[in-house]
Formats: structure tokens, sequence, C-alpha cells
């Protein structure tokens, strides 16, 4: 792999990047998080075939806190660090994987990025202001998306909530969550309150690319019943795909079961 920074405006942005020579594949982790998360889709055959490339979004991992936290913490501003980046690397046409918040960012990215491909999001329903409410499962972890400054014990809290129960947690994702700049949490709920943030609802029933929605089947944020009422102008294999007993990240929970989904999404939708 390739590891480098990139000059943008939303600050000094840490990627990584395969040394596949197919299409480009930007992968976007979720809050609190960092690009590591995808280590074991790198690690794969297909990161060989396609140039996969991961950064830690501003505020997070190896990446500056954001200069201008007001412009950029927000799911729209991650969506335009995202394209900065792209553009840095000089990366005209991708597939935007998102997972989490991630997803919410590359949904953003088909409504405004032409250079978008297709989009995949795991764990990220796409929803609007008016459907929140109903696109998430109620949860006591879930406070602590917004919640500006972690002790450890929070952070053990969401890094866990994220992985799954019975899932190890490695040190580097307890030192990501505790990394994060704690800023972003609540300037990210101002955005989304002020209407700021684009309608993922409407961008999945308006993009003509082909998304992918997949979800685990014990997913305990997402209500995977909402994913069903959303209209999709171009939902891949016609169906939202649940890979049973698997949580919030199934890429890294059970590879085995993710990465041939990915690989073949990546081969029909690319």
């Amino acid at each position: 792999m390739k590891e480098g920074f990139a000059e943008t405006a939303h600050g000094r942005l840490a990627f990584v990047e395969s040394t596949g020579g197919g299409l480009p594949v930007l992968f976007i982790h979720g809050n609190s998080s960092c690009k590591e998360m995808f280590g074991r889709q790198f690690s794969a055959p297909m990161a060989g075939r396609y140039r996969f490339i991961a950064f830690d979004l501003p505020g997070h991992g190896k990446s500056e806190n954001a200069p201008d936290p007001a412009r950029t913490y927000s799911i729209t501003g991650f969506a335009d660090a995202a394209m900065a980046l792209l553009e840095a690397l000089e990366v005209e046409r991708a597939v935007v994987m998102g997972w989490s918040l991630g997803g919410h960012a590359a949904l953003e990215m088909m409504a405004r990025w032409p250079g978008t491909a297709a989009a995949w999001i795991t764990g990220t329903p796409p929803a609007g202001g008016a459907d929140m409410a109903e696109a998430f499962l109620p949860s006591d972890k879930m406070g602590l998306t917004f919640k500006p400054d972690f002790t450890e014990e929070d952070a053990r809290t969401q890094v866990q909530g994220g992985l799954g129960e019975g899932v190890p947690m490695e040190p580097w994702m307890l030192a990501a969550s505790l990394r994060a700049d704690g800023r972003f949490r609540p300037l990210m709920l101002q955005s989304a309150v002020a209407g700021r943030d684009l309608d993922g609802r409407k961008i999945a029933g308006e993009a003509p690319q082909p998304l992918a929605v997949v979800t685990g089947g014990a997913e305990p944020y997402v209500n995977n019943a909402f994913l069903e009422t959303v209209t999709y102008r171009n939902l891949w294999d016609g169906k939202v795909h649940v890979l049973p007993g698997l949580g919030h990240a199934p890429f890294w929970q059970a590879p085995e079961v993710f990465n041939p989904l990915f690989e073949r999404f990546l081969a029909e939708a690319g």
C-alpha cells in the first residue's frame, strides 16, 4: 500500500491506496473511526485489481482537525473533503463505499460529484430529516453520536457497539475513537437540524447510479425494516442485502461473507 497526505481546504488528509490499477474505489469510515477499518478489504486479492483508496476524515485518525470546523464538520462538509481528496489525487471517476456516517457522505457524493460511478452503503439508512426517527432503532448508545467529549468508557462503548457483541476490539480502534476531534459531533447535529445536509431518501430515489444497500441482520442502530420502505431509482440487485447474524460493521466482522459480495458489485456496477 501507498500512504500519503493530501493538502485540502479541509486540512491535511491522511490516506492509503492499494497498488491496483483498475477503477478507483473510495472508502469512507464512520463516526470517530479511521481508515484502518477497511484493512480486511485492502488485504484481499481484489485490492490488486482496483485502486482502493481510504482516508481519515478531517478530525479523525492521522488527518488534521478541520481549520474551519463549522464548514467541515457535517455530512455535507465530509462529502466536500472526500471530493477534495479525490481532486488532489487526480481521480475523476470512482465507486464510493461508505460505512455509517461515511455512507451519508457517499449518498451526498452521488448527488453532487459527477465522477461517482456507483455507491455502496453499509450501516446507513438513506433518510432525510423527516424520517430520521423511523430510520434508526432506539438505543442508549446513540447518544454518543453527538457527544462532544469522550471518556475512555464512552469510547469503548462506542467502538464495541459499532463492531458488534463478541467481536474483539483492536487497540487502534479505541485510540481512533479517543483521538477524534469531539467538536465534529455536535456540529454535525447542528448541520442536520438546520437542513444543510441533503436528503438521503431523495437521493436514493433520484440518483441514476447503481446503489448497493447492505446491512447486517443483527444491525443495532439502523432500522432494517425502514430500508425496505425507501423507493430506489437504481437499487443494485433489485434488493436490500441483509447479511444474517452480522452487525454494524460486517466488512470487518466477516470479510469472508462481505468481500465476495463487494467484489461482485464492483465488477457489475463499477
